[in-house]
């Protein structure tokens, strides 16, 4: 496996190129292992979501930050690929737990907003960022507002757009490199983030049934998409279907392959 700086660097760069990068989210060993197999994947990136789930935790900083480390660790050390790591809100500690994080090897990470003050969230930011340079690595902060997740749903629409401007422009003020805006998926609304951010340096979450392709995506200059817990629950929606079929007399699919 090549070294901390190498693997941030080469997170960093896949950012930084022409074409989007897609991250499908990961959330144990087994899961990992395929997807980094995978022709053309080039890149991991963990679900807190989904590996709180894992355990029985609901999401939100539920699980406790030793058992997610150590998950995230295993996955670290099974894959030949930079690992960027949901940091949830920082647990407290943005800095600590950024720190503790490339301990185990990985190389860049989301971290929540909240929807916190501006210089809280800014300060937040930084601390993540000194981690890496502490660290000597540059370290792929994908730094998140949650201008759109937490709205209330008679919000004015370009006040929250103009929030999630406002605050990205903010994280990318201090040395963000992107800036992921989850449950955006209109099209104005991803040119308008786009234009406002730069090109390359918009992150967006890909939400089934809503979303705009990636390559479409990748056209309007957005940087990168993942699928958060999408992927787990695409996992989980075959297994219960084929238990389904099970249960109703019938058998598994056919070309269900030995993955593992």
């Amino acid at each position: 496996m090549a070294d901390l700086a190498t693997r941030a660097r080469t997170l960093l760069d896949l950012h930084e190129a022409p074409g989007i990068l897609t991250l499908t989210n990961v959330w144990d060993v087994v899961s990992a292992t395929v997807v980094a197999s995978t022709p053309g994947v080039r890149a991991l990136a963990t679900a807190s979501h989904s590996i709180a789930a894992t355990f029985g935790y609901e999401d939100g900083e539920n699980i406790p930050l030793d058992l997610h480390l150590d998950m995230v660790e295993r996955i670290v050390r099974a894959v030949d690929v930079p690992v960027s790591m949901d940091l949830e809100a920082g647990y407290g500690d943005a800095g600590e737990t950024a720190r503790r994080a490339i301990g185990v090897g990985v190389v860049g990470g989301n971290l929540e907003d909240q929807m916190k003050p501006l210089d809280e969230a800014v300060a937040a930011v930084e601390a993540v960022l000194r981690a890496g340079r502490d660290a000597g690595i540059d370290f792929v902060l994908n730094a998140r507002t949650d201008a759109f997740v937490r709205a209330a749903p008679d919000a004015d629409h370009d006040a929250v757009l103009g929030e999630a401007i406002t605050r990205g422009q903010a994280y990318l003020a201090v040395g963000a490199p992107v800036v992921f805006v989850p449950r955006v998926v209109a099209r104005e609304d991803v040119v308008a983030l786009v234009d406002a951010f730069g090109p390359r340096k918009l992150t967006l979450i890909s939400v089934p049934g809503a979303s705009l392709p990636a390559r479409e995506l990748e056209a309007l200059g957005v940087a990168r998409v993942s699928t958060g817990p999408f992927t787990q629950r695409v996992a989980l929606t075959a297994l219960q279907d084929a238990a389904t079929e099970m249960v109703a007399g019938g058998t598994l699919p056919t070309g269900t392959r030995p993955l593992n």
